[in-house]
């Protein structure tokens, strides 16, 4: 059987401003969670009612691989449940992987419009607006949309054996990655 390669983000309900700051992270509640298998070869979108489905599935994944989901996405997901994620799971976490090279945690955006030529469709905090807006499709949406520019920019750091960025000063530079998906 083929190795399953989960590719992984979540949005969520409430801001770090809206729960006492960011060493709060699990009181901020996942508003949507996406994931795309390479095993099953298309997307999911999981809802707050899902969410332990969507744990069992990055648990059963033989990689999981987000941007800075270690961090930030396990720990809104610890909200839910008492398992250690980034213990339990095997991970790529791309933004972690560049900050060991560049000494700063460069943006998704700032990646993915250097390597792809198009970044994000919006911010985390449109998204926590359309959220209480009761925008749940453009959440769903945009999170689908953050999960495909991951895969991309891991597939070009796959294929080129490094990316390129811009970094907070318009820069534009490399780095190089071993990205390589496991055999």
């Amino acid at each position: 059987m083929a190795q399953n390669f989960v590719y992984f983000d979540l949005e969520t309900q409430r801001s770090a401003n809206d729960v006492g700051g960011w060493d709060k992270k699990a009181d901020m509640l996942m508003s949507v969670g996406v994931t795309y298998s390479t095993a099953r070869g298309k997307y999911r979108i999981y809802t707050e009612d899902d969410v332990q489905e969507l744990i069992d599935e990055l648990l059963e994944a033989d990689l999981v691989i987000g941007y800075n989901h270690i961090y930030f996405d396990y720990e809104v997901l610890m909200g839910y449940t008492i398992l250690d994620l980034k213990e339990q799971t095997s991970n790529l976490d791309l933004m972690l992987d560049l900050e060991k090279e560049l000494e700063h945690r460069p943006k998704l955006e700032a990646v993915a419009s250097a390597c792809l030529g198009q970044g994000k469709s919006a911010v985390g905090t449109d998204a926590i607006k359309w959220w209480r807006q009761g925008k749940y499709r453009e959440v769903a949406e945009y999170c689908c949309y953050d999960v495909k520019v991951t895969k991309e920019v891991h597939e070009f750091g796959a294929r080129n054996g490094r990316v390129a960025y811009v970094n907070r000063f318009n820069h534009r530079g490399e780095v190089p990655v071993n990205w390589a998906f496991p055999a």
